[in-house]
């Protein structure tokens, strides 16, 4: 009696031990019960295990990507440890969905800029290798640009399958392919900057011509937030053009204070807040607070070392509008290209209308109250009772008295340099360069 019981026993184990055979190898098998009965077994959604996927069997390429967004409901462009709310975010989120990367970090991933939190861009750039069908990958020197383009007309539908995954506001417009070491942030020539802005009781033709002023090589310590704990301490800038004009054309004539100027800059690179900071500035020229030769005086640091206390323009009317590459061919998908001008149609239509309606309500209401709508609301902080001249104001900490505290603790470092004796500081974890040509003008490092 027992030995057959032991017998039983041991068969019962064996088709458990079958059983279990079945379920781990995904696949379905019937299998007699201690009664003679069939037991289906079934493969499960638990029991499934998706096959990684392979990125060794495809090859690379080394593109560039144009993107458009609307910055007002991210944190900035560039990820952050304190958020994940930000543009960049959102990208690689797309990027590794559609498996066209495997990670951040060994995919040779470069931005042309950060923007700030609230800020947009129309022509953002970045270069990364992505996913390919074709055997030209890394390593291997691309072929004529006639071959060049074919293969490119081959490729994966970049644009498409990256669209299809990000949110609607923001938008890859076109993709190029490039050399291996192609950089959107180093191999950029120059960034401009769109500052939109109401006419107000402004003069629009004092802006313009204090903007001009801004125009060349120059020390903007002053016109700037100094980024030292990051290792940025050299704050001389070039400036190749600045201008104030008219958003859309205007009669000769118009006094319209609701009529949209654009403060329009371009440069080989900016620093920090440095476009909100000149924006600033302007708006106080503009209501006849300074005189333009304030920008020569914040200019001169010889006899004005240290930055005046001061408000920055607001972060929202902010576009990093351009940047400007020499010899790329964009690659363009007719079909996104159209998807994406419709959903910035309707988000124009929505919030046209609601300016309509605004200002429809703001002309009603001025002849009852009295009060002019014309104000300058585009500085932060409150707008002060009686004006104090920025040359007259506080002062902000010398470029030294920021060095020396940042090597105090211990984020630079000095050494000394070779055959001169001379000092240098250097950023222990700074997140740029400080002679590279980053784009520091949108909030974060290389944002304006």
């Amino acid at each position: 009696m027992y030995e057959n019981l032991i017998q039983r026993i041991k068969q019962l184990e064996g088709e458990v031990d079958k059983l279990k055979s079945q379920l781990n190898g995904n696949h379905m098998e019937s299998s007699p019960s201690p009664n003679n009965q069939k037991i289906n077994v079934k493969k499960g959604k638990k029991a499934s295990k998706e096959r990684p996927f392979d990125f060794s069997a495809h090859p690379r390429r080394h593109v560039a990507l144009r993107l458009a967004y609307l910055g007002w409901a991210y944190q900035g462009f560039a990820v952050q440890e304190n958020t994940d709310n930000t543009v960049e975010a959102r990208l690689f989120e797309a990027l590794l969905k559609t498996r066209l990367i495997q990670d951040r970090q060994s995919w040779n991933y470069h931005r042309c800029g950060r923007t700030d939190k609230g800020v947009s861009a129309f022509a953002q750039v970045i270069t990364i290798d992505l996913r390919s069908t074709q055997h030209s990958g890394l390593g291997v020197s691309l072929p004529e640009n006639a071959k060049k383009d074919a293969l490119a007309a081959s490729e994966l539908p970049y644009v498409k399958m990256l669209n299809r995954v990000l949110p609607q506001d923001i938008r890859i417009l076109d993709w190029a392919p490039v050399a291996e070491g192609f950089s959107a942030r180093f191999d950029c020539r120059s960034r401009t900057y769109h500052y939109y802005f109401p006419r107000g009781s402004l003069d629009v033709a004092a802006m313009a011509n204090a903007a001009k002023r801004y125009e060349g090589t120059h020390d903007f310590r002053n016109l700037c937030k100094m980024d030292v704990g990051n290792g940025v301490l050299q704050f001389e800038r070039t400036i190749l053009s600045a201008k104030v004009k008219p958003a859309e054309p205007l009669r000769a004539d118009s006094t319209d204070p609701h009529d949209l100027f654009v403060f329009e800059i371009q440069g080989l690179a900016f620093l920090y807040h440095q476009v909100r900071c000149m924006m600033a500035v302007l708006l106080l020229i503009g209501q006849k607070l300074e005189a333009p030769e304030i920008i020569q005086s914040l200019l001169d640091v010889h006899n004005n070392p240290r930055k005046p206390q001061y408000s920055m323009a607001v972060d929202y009317p902010l576009v990093l509008y351009d940047c400007h590459f020499d010899g790329l061919s964009w690659k363009q998908e007719t079909e996104e290209l159209s998807l994406a001008l419709s959903s910035l149609q309707q988000q124009w239509t929505q919030s046209a209308v609601k300016a309509q309606v605004l200002r429809d309500m703001i002309r009603g209401l001025e002849p009852m109250s009295g009060v002019s709508s014309s104000l300058c609301l585009l500085v932060e902080g409150s707008r002060q009772r009686k004006y104090r001249p920025l040359l007259e104001r506080p002062l902000c900490e010398s470029l030294e008295s920021r060095i020396e505290h940042f090597v105090k603790r211990g984020r630079l470092e000095l050494e000394e340099g070779e055959g001169s004796g001379e000092t240098v500081h250097k950023g222990k974890r700074s997140k740029y360069s400080q002679n590279a040509p980053v784009v520091s003008e949108v909030e974060g490092a290389g944002v304006p």
